[in-house]
Protein backbone atom coordinates (compact mmCIF):
# COMPACT_ATOMS: atom_id res chain seq x y z
CA UNK A 1 0.00 0.00 0.00
CA UNK A 2 1.29 3.52 -1.15
CA UNK A 3 2.24 5.70 1.61
CA UNK A 4 0.71 9.73 0.44
CA UNK A 5 2.70 11.97 1.31
CA UNK A 6 1.63 14.57 3.97
CA UNK A 7 1.45 17.79 2.68
CA UNK A 8 1.31 21.64 5.00
CA UNK A 9 0.72 24.82 2.71
CA UNK A 10 2.31 27.91 3.61
CA UNK A 11 0.75 31.15 2.59
CA UNK A 12 1.50 35.00 2.54
CA UNK A 13 0.65 38.61 1.48
CA UNK A 14 2.37 41.74 2.45
CA UNK A 15 1.56 44.82 0.55
CA UNK A 16 -1.22 46.93 -0.46
CA UNK A 17 -1.89 45.61 -3.57
CA UNK A 18 -2.39 42.35 -2.49
CA UNK A 19 -6.10 41.77 -0.18
CA UNK A 20 -7.28 38.84 2.34
CA UNK A 21 -8.74 36.93 -0.83
CA UNK A 22 -5.30 36.51 -2.19
CA UNK A 23 -4.35 34.09 1.07
CA UNK A 24 -7.00 32.19 -0.33
CA UNK A 25 -6.50 32.44 -4.30
CA UNK A 26 -2.95 30.79 -2.71
CA UNK A 27 -4.59 28.24 -0.90
CA UNK A 28 -6.22 26.63 -3.48
CA UNK A 29 -3.83 26.24 -6.06
CA UNK A 30 -1.55 24.82 -3.46
CA UNK A 31 -4.89 22.61 -3.07
CA UNK A 32 -4.69 21.73 -6.70
CA UNK A 33 -1.19 21.10 -6.82
CA UNK A 34 -0.96 18.91 -4.15
CA UNK A 35 -3.92 17.10 -5.71
CA UNK A 36 -2.32 16.44 -8.93
CA UNK A 37 1.32 15.09 -6.87
CA UNK A 38 -0.91 12.74 -4.70
CA UNK A 39 -0.29 14.85 -1.16
CA UNK A 40 -2.47 14.74 1.60
CA UNK A 41 -3.01 18.03 2.98
CA UNK A 42 -3.11 17.87 7.03
CA UNK A 43 -2.75 21.44 7.41
CA UNK A 44 -2.35 25.39 6.34
CA UNK A 45 -0.42 27.90 7.35
CA UNK A 46 -0.43 31.77 6.78
CA UNK A 47 0.50 35.71 7.29
CA UNK A 48 -1.52 38.26 6.40
CA UNK A 49 0.32 41.79 5.69
CA UNK A 50 3.42 40.80 6.95
CA UNK A 51 6.35 41.35 4.99
CA UNK A 52 8.38 38.38 3.22
CA UNK A 53 11.89 40.18 4.27
CA UNK A 54 11.42 39.24 8.28
CA UNK A 55 11.23 35.58 9.88
CA UNK A 56 9.17 37.34 12.46
CA UNK A 57 6.24 36.12 11.35
CA UNK A 58 3.98 33.49 13.42
CA UNK A 59 2.61 31.63 10.48
CA UNK A 60 6.26 30.88 9.31
CA UNK A 61 7.09 30.14 12.91
CA UNK A 62 4.89 27.49 13.48
CA UNK A 63 5.37 26.05 9.88
CA UNK A 64 8.65 25.29 11.52
CA UNK A 65 7.95 23.93 15.31
CA UNK A 66 5.41 21.76 13.33
CA UNK A 67 8.17 20.73 10.99
CA UNK A 68 10.40 19.36 13.90
CA UNK A 69 7.64 17.68 15.12
CA UNK A 70 6.92 15.53 12.43
CA UNK A 71 3.92 16.89 11.62
CA UNK A 72 3.98 16.60 7.25
CA UNK A 73 6.55 15.60 4.94
CA UNK A 74 6.28 18.71 2.44
CA UNK A 75 5.68 22.36 2.34
CA UNK A 76 3.32 23.69 -0.89
CA UNK A 77 3.69 27.19 -1.45
CA UNK A 78 2.56 29.29 -4.43
CA UNK A 79 6.29 30.66 -4.86
CA UNK A 80 9.84 30.42 -2.77
CA UNK A 81 9.34 34.24 -2.46
CA UNK A 82 5.91 33.69 -0.68
CA UNK A 83 8.29 31.75 2.37
CA UNK A 84 10.56 34.92 2.24
CA UNK A 85 12.33 37.65 0.25
CA UNK A 86 15.09 37.19 2.23
CA UNK A 87 18.32 35.49 0.72
CA UNK A 88 19.88 34.31 3.79
CA UNK A 89 16.28 33.74 5.71
CA UNK A 90 15.15 31.30 2.56
CA UNK A 91 18.31 29.29 3.16
CA UNK A 92 17.47 29.00 6.69
CA UNK A 93 14.36 27.58 6.28
CA UNK A 94 15.70 25.39 3.36
CA UNK A 95 18.46 23.95 5.90
CA UNK A 96 16.03 23.92 9.37
CA UNK A 97 13.54 21.81 6.85
CA UNK A 98 15.56 19.52 5.25
CA UNK A 99 17.34 18.64 8.62
CA UNK A 100 13.62 17.80 10.03
CA UNK A 101 13.34 15.41 6.56
CA UNK A 102 10.90 17.81 4.83
CA UNK A 103 10.98 18.85 1.41
CA UNK A 104 9.92 22.37 -0.16
CA UNK A 105 7.61 22.16 -2.87
CA UNK A 106 5.98 25.68 -5.06
CA UNK A 107 3.68 25.69 -7.89
CA UNK A 108 6.05 28.02 -10.02
CA UNK A 109 8.75 25.97 -9.35
CA UNK A 110 8.28 22.04 -8.35
CA UNK A 111 10.92 20.41 -5.96
CA UNK A 112 13.04 22.78 -4.48
CA UNK A 113 17.19 21.85 -4.26
CA UNK A 114 19.84 23.74 -3.21
CA UNK A 115 20.38 25.33 -6.53
CA UNK A 116 16.66 26.92 -6.38
CA UNK A 117 17.75 28.31 -2.74
CA UNK A 118 20.90 29.89 -4.43
CA UNK A 119 19.36 31.47 -7.46
CA UNK A 120 15.86 31.84 -6.16
CA UNK A 121 17.08 33.62 -3.06
CA UNK A 122 19.42 35.95 -4.61
CA UNK A 123 16.81 36.81 -7.31
CA UNK A 124 14.51 37.57 -4.54
CA UNK A 125 17.12 39.46 -2.57
CA UNK A 126 17.75 41.83 -5.97
CA UNK A 127 13.93 42.34 -5.94
CA UNK A 128 13.63 43.46 -2.89
CA UNK A 129 16.61 46.21 -3.48
CA UNK A 130 15.80 47.33 -6.42
CA UNK A 131 11.80 47.83 -5.08
CA UNK A 132 13.26 49.95 -2.51
CA UNK A 133 15.34 52.00 -5.43
CA UNK A 134 12.33 52.87 -7.20
CA UNK A 135 10.06 53.43 -4.07
CA UNK A 136 12.61 55.79 -2.83
CA UNK A 137 13.57 57.85 -6.66
CA UNK A 138 8.81 58.17 -6.52
CA UNK A 139 9.44 59.65 -3.24
CA UNK A 140 11.89 62.04 -3.56
CA UNK A 141 10.20 63.07 -6.84
CA UNK A 142 7.30 63.93 -4.70
CA UNK A 143 9.26 65.53 -2.40
CA UNK A 144 11.28 67.98 -4.82
CA UNK A 145 8.02 68.88 -5.85
CA UNK A 146 6.48 70.26 -2.66
CA UNK A 147 3.94 67.03 -1.88
CA UNK A 148 3.87 64.38 0.89
CA UNK A 149 6.67 61.96 0.80
CA UNK A 150 5.44 59.74 3.57
CA UNK A 151 2.44 60.10 6.33
CA UNK A 152 0.24 63.08 6.52
CA UNK A 153 1.70 65.73 9.34
CA UNK A 154 -0.78 66.82 12.35
CA UNK A 155 -2.06 69.81 11.23
CA UNK A 156 -2.20 68.99 7.56
CA UNK A 157 -4.88 66.61 6.04
CA UNK A 158 -4.92 65.05 2.26
CA UNK A 159 -6.52 66.72 -0.77
CA UNK A 160 -8.05 64.24 -2.80
CA UNK A 161 -8.79 65.05 -6.31
CA UNK A 162 -8.07 63.88 -10.12
CA UNK A 163 -6.25 64.68 -12.25
CA UNK A 164 -7.37 65.45 -16.48
CA UNK A 165 -7.04 61.62 -17.20
CA UNK A 166 -9.40 60.70 -14.07
CA UNK A 167 -6.01 59.63 -12.22
CA UNK A 168 -6.10 60.37 -8.21
CA UNK A 169 -3.28 63.07 -7.61
CA UNK A 170 -1.27 61.69 -4.65
CA UNK A 171 0.53 63.55 -1.88
CA UNK A 172 -1.43 67.23 -1.44
CA UNK A 173 -2.00 68.85 1.33
CA UNK A 174 -3.62 71.71 2.85
CA UNK A 175 -3.64 72.90 6.49
CA UNK A 176 -6.52 71.55 8.79
CA UNK A 177 -7.73 74.78 10.25
CA UNK A 178 -8.57 72.43 13.90
CA UNK A 179 -5.39 70.96 14.14
CA UNK A 180 -3.51 73.93 13.29
CA UNK A 181 -4.76 75.66 16.04
CA UNK A 182 -3.59 73.38 18.53
CA UNK A 183 -0.11 73.33 16.98
CA UNK A 184 -0.03 77.41 17.49
CA UNK A 185 -1.33 76.60 21.29
CA UNK A 186 1.59 74.49 21.90
CA UNK A 187 4.33 76.55 20.61
CA UNK A 188 2.93 79.47 22.16
CA UNK A 189 2.70 77.20 25.36
CA UNK A 190 6.37 76.18 25.01
CA UNK A 191 7.39 79.40 24.45
CA UNK A 192 5.68 81.30 27.73
CA UNK A 193 7.44 78.51 29.52
CA UNK A 194 5.07 75.46 30.32
CA UNK A 195 6.71 72.09 29.83
CA UNK A 196 5.86 69.48 27.20
CA UNK A 197 4.58 67.44 30.20
CA UNK A 198 2.05 70.36 31.29
CA UNK A 199 0.91 71.16 27.66
CA UNK A 200 0.15 67.67 27.05
CA UNK A 201 -1.88 67.08 30.48
CA UNK A 202 -3.92 70.39 29.13
CA UNK A 203 -4.37 68.98 26.01
CA UNK A 204 -5.58 65.90 27.45
CA UNK A 205 -8.07 67.59 29.84
CA UNK A 206 -9.36 69.47 27.06
CA UNK A 207 -10.20 65.61 25.53
CA UNK A 208 -8.13 66.91 22.47
CA UNK A 209 -7.07 64.00 20.33
CA UNK A 210 -3.59 63.37 19.67
CA UNK A 211 -1.38 62.51 16.28
CA UNK A 212 -2.83 59.20 16.22
CA UNK A 213 -6.54 59.47 17.99
CA UNK A 214 -5.02 58.89 20.99
CA UNK A 215 -3.58 61.08 24.26
CA UNK A 216 -0.93 63.26 24.19
CA UNK A 217 2.49 62.43 25.65
CA UNK A 218 5.67 64.71 26.82
CA UNK A 219 7.79 63.10 23.93
CA UNK A 220 5.03 63.62 21.31
CA UNK A 221 5.81 67.34 21.67
CA UNK A 222 8.77 67.36 22.60
CA UNK A 223 10.54 64.93 20.13
CA UNK A 224 14.36 64.64 19.25
CA UNK A 225 15.71 68.11 17.88
CA UNK A 226 18.26 66.61 16.19
CA UNK A 227 16.28 63.88 13.99
CA UNK A 228 13.57 66.71 13.43
CA UNK A 229 10.59 64.31 15.23
CA UNK A 230 7.74 65.54 17.53
CA UNK A 231 5.58 68.64 17.31
CA UNK A 232 8.21 71.42 18.25
CA UNK A 233 10.89 70.15 15.95
CA UNK A 234 8.71 69.80 12.61
CA UNK A 235 9.91 72.45 9.91
CA UNK A 236 6.81 71.87 7.96
CA UNK A 237 4.93 73.95 10.88
CA UNK A 238 7.35 76.87 9.00
CA UNK A 239 6.76 75.84 5.28
CA UNK A 240 10.14 73.97 4.99
CA UNK A 241 10.20 70.12 4.53
CA UNK A 242 12.80 67.89 4.88
CA UNK A 243 13.11 64.84 3.10
CA UNK A 244 15.10 61.64 3.82
CA UNK A 245 16.47 62.83 7.09
CA UNK A 246 16.27 59.57 8.39
CA UNK A 247 16.56 55.55 7.51
CA UNK A 248 15.20 52.83 8.13
CA UNK A 249 17.11 49.59 8.47
CA UNK A 250 15.88 46.47 9.90
CA UNK A 251 17.79 44.38 12.63
CA UNK A 252 18.93 41.09 11.72
CA UNK A 253 17.90 39.98 15.37
CA UNK A 254 15.21 41.07 16.19
CA UNK A 255 13.45 41.64 12.69
CA UNK A 256 12.51 45.57 14.20
CA UNK A 257 13.27 48.96 12.06
CA UNK A 258 15.76 50.64 13.55
CA UNK A 259 15.77 54.31 12.69
CA UNK A 260 19.92 56.37 11.67
CA UNK A 261 20.30 59.69 10.59
CA UNK A 262 21.57 60.55 7.33
CA UNK A 263 24.01 62.61 6.55
CA UNK A 264 22.86 66.07 5.60
CA UNK A 265 23.86 66.48 2.48
CA UNK A 266 21.15 64.17 1.28
CA UNK A 267 18.48 65.71 2.59
CA UNK A 268 15.79 67.38 0.41
CA UNK A 269 14.58 70.29 1.90
CA UNK A 270 11.53 72.32 -0.05
CA UNK A 271 9.77 75.43 0.72
CA UNK A 272 6.58 75.40 0.78
CA UNK A 273 5.43 79.01 2.57
CA UNK A 274 1.36 77.77 1.60
CA UNK A 275 1.53 75.69 4.42
CA UNK A 276 3.30 77.78 6.84
CA UNK A 277 1.31 77.21 10.40
CA UNK A 278 3.61 78.62 12.82
CA UNK A 279 4.91 82.67 12.81
CA UNK A 280 9.20 82.35 12.32
CA UNK A 281 9.17 85.12 15.08
CA UNK A 282 7.86 81.84 17.39
CA UNK A 283 9.41 79.20 15.85
CA UNK A 284 12.53 80.93 16.73
CA UNK A 285 11.80 81.86 20.41
CA UNK A 286 11.04 78.53 20.75
CA UNK A 287 14.49 76.95 19.65
CA UNK A 288 15.83 80.14 21.63
CA UNK A 289 14.65 77.91 24.87
CA UNK A 290 15.12 74.42 23.49
CA UNK A 291 19.19 75.17 23.01
CA UNK A 292 19.34 76.59 26.41
CA UNK A 293 17.62 73.17 28.19
CA UNK A 294 20.36 70.61 29.15
CA UNK A 295 19.81 67.50 31.43
CA UNK A 296 20.69 68.15 35.10
CA UNK A 297 24.44 67.89 35.99
CA UNK A 298 24.95 67.23 32.43
CA UNK A 299 25.51 68.50 28.71
CA UNK A 300 22.86 67.03 27.38
CA UNK A 301 20.45 68.76 25.86
CA UNK A 302 16.87 67.66 27.51
CA UNK A 303 15.41 66.21 23.93
CA UNK A 304 17.92 63.49 23.72
CA UNK A 305 18.16 61.98 27.37
CA UNK A 306 18.54 58.19 27.19
CA UNK A 307 18.02 56.28 30.76
CA UNK A 308 19.96 52.71 31.22
CA UNK A 309 18.28 49.71 30.81
CA UNK A 310 17.69 48.22 34.39
CA UNK A 311 16.30 44.26 34.98
CA UNK A 312 12.87 44.76 34.82
CA UNK A 313 12.87 47.63 32.01
CA UNK A 314 9.62 47.43 29.83
CA UNK A 315 8.18 44.79 31.70
CA UNK A 316 6.24 46.39 34.49
CA UNK A 317 2.46 47.61 34.16
CA UNK A 318 0.83 49.74 35.98
CA UNK A 319 -2.02 48.31 38.19
CA UNK A 320 -4.84 51.68 37.30
CA UNK A 321 -4.20 52.24 34.08
CA UNK A 322 -2.35 49.77 32.73
CA UNK A 323 0.74 52.05 30.99
CA UNK A 324 4.12 51.48 31.53
CA UNK A 325 5.94 51.90 34.68
CA UNK A 326 9.57 53.75 34.07
CA UNK A 327 12.00 55.13 35.51
CA UNK A 328 10.97 58.59 36.92
CA UNK A 329 13.73 59.47 39.85
CA UNK A 330 17.33 58.23 39.78
CA UNK A 331 16.54 55.12 41.89
CA UNK A 332 12.57 54.98 41.53
CA UNK A 333 9.65 53.76 39.02
CA UNK A 334 6.47 55.25 38.53
CA UNK A 335 3.47 55.01 35.77
CA UNK A 336 4.87 57.13 32.75
CA UNK A 337 1.15 57.90 31.91
CA UNK A 338 0.81 59.48 34.71
CA UNK A 339 3.83 62.30 34.68
CA UNK A 340 3.59 61.94 30.85
CA UNK A 341 0.23 62.35 30.44
CA UNK A 342 -1.35 64.24 33.26
CA UNK A 343 -4.28 63.05 35.59
CA UNK A 344 -6.72 62.98 32.66
CA UNK A 345 -4.88 59.72 32.02
CA UNK A 346 -4.21 58.32 35.17
CA UNK A 347 -3.85 59.98 38.70
CA UNK A 348 -1.30 56.96 40.09
CA UNK A 349 1.52 58.95 41.59
CA UNK A 350 2.77 56.24 43.62
CA UNK A 351 6.56 55.12 43.54
CA UNK A 352 8.48 52.16 44.05
CA UNK A 353 12.27 51.96 45.42
CA UNK A 354 14.17 50.13 42.35
CA UNK A 355 15.80 47.82 44.83
CA UNK A 356 12.17 46.83 46.71
CA UNK A 357 10.92 46.19 43.54
CA UNK A 358 13.79 44.15 42.44
CA UNK A 359 13.83 42.13 45.43
CA UNK A 360 10.09 41.92 45.88
CA UNK A 361 10.26 40.07 42.08
CA UNK A 362 13.37 37.33 42.63
CA UNK A 363 11.67 36.62 45.91
CA UNK A 364 8.34 35.92 44.51
CA UNK A 365 10.46 33.79 41.72
CA UNK A 366 11.93 31.80 44.01
CA UNK A 367 8.96 31.18 45.95
CA UNK A 368 6.46 30.47 43.27
CA UNK A 369 8.85 28.62 41.06
CA UNK A 370 10.49 26.71 44.08
CA UNK A 371 7.16 25.83 45.28
CA UNK A 372 6.42 21.99 45.72
CA UNK A 373 3.32 22.14 43.42
CA UNK A 374 5.28 24.27 40.72
CA UNK A 375 8.14 21.90 40.91
CA UNK A 376 6.12 18.95 40.42
CA UNK A 377 3.84 20.12 37.95
CA UNK A 378 7.27 21.09 35.79
CA UNK A 379 8.46 17.20 35.96
CA UNK A 380 5.26 15.72 34.75
CA UNK A 381 5.03 18.38 31.80
CA UNK A 382 8.93 17.79 31.53
CA UNK A 383 8.32 14.04 31.25
CA UNK A 384 5.28 13.86 29.46
CA UNK A 385 6.95 16.15 26.44
CA UNK A 386 10.41 13.95 26.36
CA UNK A 387 7.93 10.72 26.01
CA UNK A 388 5.65 13.15 23.15
CA UNK A 389 9.25 13.88 21.27
CA UNK A 390 10.55 9.97 21.85
CA UNK A 391 7.22 8.98 20.35
CA UNK A 392 7.68 11.00 17.53
CA UNK A 393 10.94 9.87 16.75
CA UNK A 394 9.66 6.47 16.88
CA UNK A 395 6.98 7.26 14.16
CA UNK A 396 8.83 8.43 12.11
CA UNK A 397 11.82 5.46 12.17
CA UNK A 398 9.11 3.12 11.64
CA UNK A 399 7.83 4.98 8.58
CA UNK A 400 11.44 5.10 7.22
CA UNK A 401 11.56 1.26 7.86
CA UNK A 402 8.06 0.95 5.95
CA UNK A 403 9.89 3.00 2.79
CA UNK A 404 12.77 0.72 2.86
CA UNK A 405 11.27 -2.23 2.48
CA UNK A 406 8.91 -1.20 -0.39
CA UNK A 407 11.85 0.18 -2.20
CA UNK A 408 14.05 -2.94 -1.78
CA UNK A 409 10.80 -5.17 -2.76
CA UNK A 410 10.51 -2.72 -6.19
CA UNK A 411 14.18 -3.41 -6.48
CA UNK A 412 13.51 -6.91 -6.19
CA UNK A 413 10.76 -6.71 -8.78
CA UNK A 414 13.16 -5.66 -11.38
CA UNK A 415 15.98 -8.13 -10.83
CA UNK A 416 12.94 -10.60 -11.46
CA UNK A 417 11.98 -8.59 -14.74
CA UNK A 418 15.48 -8.72 -16.10
CA UNK A 419 15.79 -12.68 -14.83
CA UNK A 420 12.19 -13.42 -16.95
CA UNK A 421 13.89 -11.72 -20.04
CA UNK A 422 12.40 -8.08 -19.69
CA UNK A 423 15.67 -6.27 -21.46
CA UNK A 424 17.85 -4.77 -19.14
CA UNK A 425 18.14 -1.63 -20.51
CA UNK A 426 14.38 -0.87 -19.87
CA UNK A 427 14.57 -0.64 -16.40
CA UNK A 428 18.08 0.45 -15.41
CA UNK A 429 17.31 4.06 -14.85
CA UNK A 430 14.45 2.56 -12.62
CA UNK A 431 17.04 0.65 -10.80
CA UNK A 432 19.44 3.21 -9.91
CA UNK A 433 16.89 5.66 -8.54
CA UNK A 434 15.51 3.24 -6.16
CA UNK A 435 19.26 1.98 -5.26
CA UNK A 436 19.62 6.04 -4.52
CA UNK A 437 16.38 6.26 -2.34
CA UNK A 438 17.83 2.87 -0.61
CA UNK A 439 21.00 4.52 0.07
CA UNK A 440 19.10 7.35 1.16
CA UNK A 441 16.72 6.07 3.17
CA UNK A 442 19.25 3.71 5.10
CA UNK A 443 21.49 6.76 6.29
CA UNK A 444 18.82 8.18 7.62
CA UNK A 445 17.53 5.21 9.85
CA UNK A 446 21.44 5.10 10.81
CA UNK A 447 21.68 8.56 12.24
CA UNK A 448 17.78 8.24 13.68
CA UNK A 449 17.80 6.83 17.27
CA UNK A 450 16.67 2.89 18.16
CA UNK A 451 13.29 2.88 19.61
CA UNK A 452 14.06 4.20 23.33
CA UNK A 453 12.53 3.27 26.78
CA UNK A 454 9.57 5.48 28.09
CA UNK A 455 11.61 8.05 29.98
CA UNK A 456 10.09 7.88 34.13
CA UNK A 457 10.40 10.40 36.28
CA UNK A 458 13.63 10.45 38.01
CA UNK A 459 13.26 11.09 41.34
CA UNK A 460 16.71 13.55 41.44
CA UNK A 461 15.06 15.47 38.91
CA UNK A 462 13.13 17.97 41.71
CA UNK A 463 16.36 18.63 43.12
CA UNK A 464 18.24 19.40 39.28
CA UNK A 465 14.97 21.58 38.86
CA UNK A 466 15.57 23.42 42.12
CA UNK A 467 19.19 23.86 41.76
CA UNK A 468 18.81 25.33 38.35
CA UNK A 469 16.18 27.81 39.76
CA UNK A 470 18.71 28.86 42.25
CA UNK A 471 21.23 29.59 39.82
CA UNK A 472 18.94 31.95 37.70
CA UNK A 473 17.64 33.90 40.65
CA UNK A 474 21.58 34.08 41.84
CA UNK A 475 22.40 35.30 38.33
CA UNK A 476 19.47 37.79 38.29
CA UNK A 477 20.13 39.41 41.60
CA UNK A 478 23.63 40.14 40.48
CA UNK A 479 22.35 41.24 37.78
CA UNK A 480 20.49 43.55 39.50
CA UNK A 481 23.09 44.38 41.93
CA UNK A 482 21.34 42.96 44.96
CA UNK A 483 24.52 42.32 47.13
CA UNK A 484 23.56 43.54 50.23
CA UNK A 485 23.23 41.22 53.16
CA UNK A 486 19.98 38.80 53.13
CA UNK A 487 19.80 38.76 49.48
CA UNK A 488 21.30 35.26 48.45
CA UNK A 489 19.11 33.80 45.97
CA UNK A 490 18.91 30.70 48.41
CA UNK A 491 15.31 30.51 49.43
CA UNK A 492 13.89 27.69 52.21
CA UNK A 493 10.60 26.23 50.72
CA UNK A 494 8.14 25.45 53.31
Amino acid sequence: MTTLLRAAIYARFSTDMQSDASIEDQIRSCRDYAARQGMEVVGTYSDRAISGASLMRSGVQKLMRDARSGVFDVVVSEGLDRLSRNQADIAQIHQSLAFADVMIETVAEGVISEMHIGLKGTMNALFLKDLAQKTHRGLKGRALSGKSAGGITYGYRAVTRLDAKGEPVRGEREIDADQAAVVRRIFKDYAKGVSPKKIAEALNVDRIPGPQGGRWGGSTINGNRERGTGILNNELYIGRQIWNRLRYVKDPETGKRVSRLNPERDWVITEIPHLQIIEDDLWEKVRARQGALKSKDTAVPVWDRRRPKTLFSGLMKCGCCGSGFSKVTKDSFGCSAARNKGRAVCTNMALIKQADLEARVLDALAHHLMDPEAVAAFCEAYTAERNRLAATATNTRADLERKLAKVKHDHAKLVDAIIAGVPADQVKDKMIALDGQRQQIEAKLAAAQASPAPLRFHPKMAETYRDRVGTLIRGLGKEAGLNRPGFTGEFVVQ
